[in-house]
């Protein structure tokens, strides 16, 4: 009987010892385990805001990317414009074709004719382009007028009719286009237009 005493004292210790030791371990995992949780929730939203600033910055805003597109547009518009006045209406104006007996005079009117109209619809595009950029808009409304009075200019090229004034009125409204579009950082480089460009219109 004494023998079992000792016995049932180390074993009630041991279970003890056990019982006290069980829920320490598991509430350690668990600490663990929240710690590693917000840690990984603290990761997670530092990972997110880098994500959202890398879109932001690499991508620009949806008005930056409407006057990008605008300028862009008003460049090409303005550029085709001041191409074909060059070529077709103030070269040839200068070089005398289109003077009764000049060589190639027909031909040459009828070109001038459609670059008049091909002119005024260009210039036309480049305002409404230019109203997407506020700057742009504001730089080629003084224009307006000009470019108006470019309307039936291409009939009276057709024709023959077309005076020193007329050409002229081509030259200045081109340069305060360009003028303008320099002004607001879009500037504008002639560009010829295709033949089929200019049956176009």
């Amino acid at each position: 009987m004494p023998s079992t005493f000792p016995i049932r004292r180390i074993v009630v210790a041991v279970v003890l010892s056990c019982a006290v030791l069980v829920p320490t371990t598991a509430c350690g995992g668990e600490t663990r385990s929240t710690e590693n949780t917000t840690q990984n929730t603290t990761e997670k939203s530092a990972q997110d805001a880098a994500l959202a600033a890398a879109r932001s910055s690499a991508s620009p805003t949806p008005s930056a990317e409407r006057q990008r597109l605008a300028k862009t547009r008003f460049v090409a518009n303005a550029g085709l414009a001041a191409g074909a006045a060059y070529q077709w209406i103030v070269k040839p104006f200068r070089a005398g074709t289109f003077k009764k007996g000049a060589k190639g005079r027909t031909f040459a009117l009828v070109k001038a004719g459609l670059a008049g109209a091909f002119t005024y619809n260009r210039l036309k595009a480049a305002t409404e382009n230019a109203k997407g950029d506020p700057l742009l808009s504001k730089a080629l409304a003084p224009l307006t007028s000009g470019i108006d009075s470019l309307k039936n200019l291409g009939t009276k090229l057709r024709k023959g009719e077309a005076s020193d004034a007329d050409v002229g009125q081509f030259e200045k409204v081109i340069g305060g286009v360009k003028d303008a579009g320099a002004g607001a950082g879009a500037p504008v480089k002639d560009q010829v237009p295709s033949a089929g460009q200019l049956a176009g219109g």
